[in-house]
């Protein structure tokens, strides 16, 4: 049955009610669980004092025995400042505590990964830097997230030229993956090609900002995308970029070839795609810019907690393909379906880094991975629930990066495929076990 706008309305609401009475009753996501026997005390002597001195004598002559002897080579940490929240902006580090552990949750459940919030608390790009790096011992990768715009371009271009282990921006590099998979299909469906597509990007930070570099990765033509902001669109008259802002003003000599001026009513006119990362809405992208769209539109309004547009509404004004980044509604863009993925396949070959040719690899294994060979409107991504589609992922991604030769380990594709499905098959099956034994306890009745 069809449900009417209030019922959809309603749907929507819910998550964020179950939210506020699950969080309290669980007292958070993650928690450490021993991945080692413990068959007596006796063990106590092997896995600490006097045994354990043998292993660390070991490290001491070869650091890279680390990986060896600890689980460093699945640990990875989730560095956040708070500045910017998912759709709630600069809400500091306790309070972004809960969204770094739901990222712990998705990277154990999804990838098997072992993840922990780190929730640093300053706001100076240097310190945040210099913290990161003094924790490489300890991990074999970062994913930073929820740093506000521009200095997280900075402090992600610092980090990666300057560590030793691989260093992701999920804001930036996963949400432009996920995008570029699901618009690989998105234009297959409709019949265009990548090239020719004009596209507008509503929001002008770290997301679009990334997404239009591995677009144009992608084949994506710079000079038909418009990216706009809160003053307007960019284009070669913005010059207060030049010391405001040096991406965006590098971005308005190489985009919107035709000049655009104005906001997105004027961008949207002809366009082929709307890709919004803004302001969570709704009502932010409005109906009449669709209508004015090419024929067979393309609109992903991605904001969270609430998309740019309504889906409904987007398709009343013609859309023909609608996506956003809830999973209550079709063709959820979700960096979820990315980054476990990815660091599985990262960890498994130690790279050293994760390139733009990486996640060009796992974007288009991920638009493979869509039912009915991505020509399904309502699904142009596989869901969340498709686990194969992870192990698939992590193989593209791990085999990519012993191509580029930044992979410490140089395995089989199917010795990744194994590693990677062995160890997402693991995590799922300890979850469910922990939950029949009640260890993890039932939520309470509605």
């Amino acid at each position: 049955m069809t449900m009417n706008k209030d019922e959809l309305l309603a749907k929507a609401k819910k998550p964020a009610a179950d939210a506020m009475k699950l969080h309290p009753f669980y007292k958070g996501k993650i928690q450490a669980e021993l991945k080692c026997c413990v068959r007596d005390i006796n063990d106590f002597a092997i896995w600490y004092t006097p045994g354990v001195a043998e292993p660390c004598k070991a490290i001491a002559e070869n650091k890279e025995d680390v990986f060896k002897y600890t689980n460093k080579g699945n640990l990875l940490a989730v560095v956040s400042d708070g500045t910017r929240v998912l759709g709630l902006g600069d809400i500091g580090p306790e309070a972004s505590m809960p969204v770094m552990e739901g990222k712990a949750l998705l990277f154990k459940y999804l990838g098997g990964v072992d993840a922990f919030p780190v929730c640093v608390d300053t706001k100076d790009p240097e310190e945040f830097i210099n913290f990161v790096k003094l924790m490489q011992p300890c991990f074999g990768g970062i994913n930073l997230e929820d740093i506000a715009s521009p200095k997280c371009f900075y402090i992600l271009d610092r980090l990666r030229e300057e560590c030793h282990i691989p260093v992701w921006h999920d804001d930036q590099q996963g949400t432009a993956m996920v995008t570029v998979a699901g618009l690989i299909n998105a234009l297959k469906i409709v019949g265009k090609k990548m090239n020719d597509a004009k596209i507008v990007m509503m929001g002008a930070g770290a997301a679009n900002i990334c997404t239009i570099r591995l677009l144009e990765a992608a084949g994506a033509d710079p000079g038909k995308t418009v990216l706009i902001d809160s003053k307007g669109t960019l284009h070669k008259g913005r010059t207060e970029l030049k010391e405001q802002h040096p991406v965006k003003w590098e971005l308005c000599q190489t985009t919107n070839a035709a000049g655009i001026t104005g906001g997105a009513a004027d961008a949207c006119r002809g366009a082929d795609v709307i890709i919004g990362l803004s302001t969570p809405g709704p009502d932010v992208i409005k109906k009449e810019w669709i209508e004015s769209m090419a024929e067979d539109a393309i609109v992903f309004a991605c904001a969270n907690p609430i998309p740019e547009i309504w889906p409904w509404e987007a398709l009343e004004a013609g859309a023909k393909i609608v996506s956003t980044g809830r999973s209550d509604f079709p063709n959820q863009v979700n960096n979820s379906l990315g980054f476990p993925a990815i660091f599985r396949g990262v960890l498994d070959v130690q790279a050293t880094t994760i390139t733009d040719s990486m996640c060009i690899a796992a974007a288009e294994e991920l638009a493979a991975c869509a039912p009915d060979g991505g020509m399904n409107p309502e699904m142009i991504l596989p869901t969340m629930d498709m686990w194969e589609v992870f192990p698939r992922v992590a193989t593209a991604t791990a085999m990519k990066a012993i191509e580029e030769g930044v992979a410490r380990l140089e395995l089989s594709r199917d010795e990744i495929y194994k590693l990677a499905e062995e160890s997402i098959s693991k995590a799922q099956k300890q979850t469910k076990l922990l939950m029949d034994e009640g260890f993890i306890p039932d939520p309470p009745a509605e």
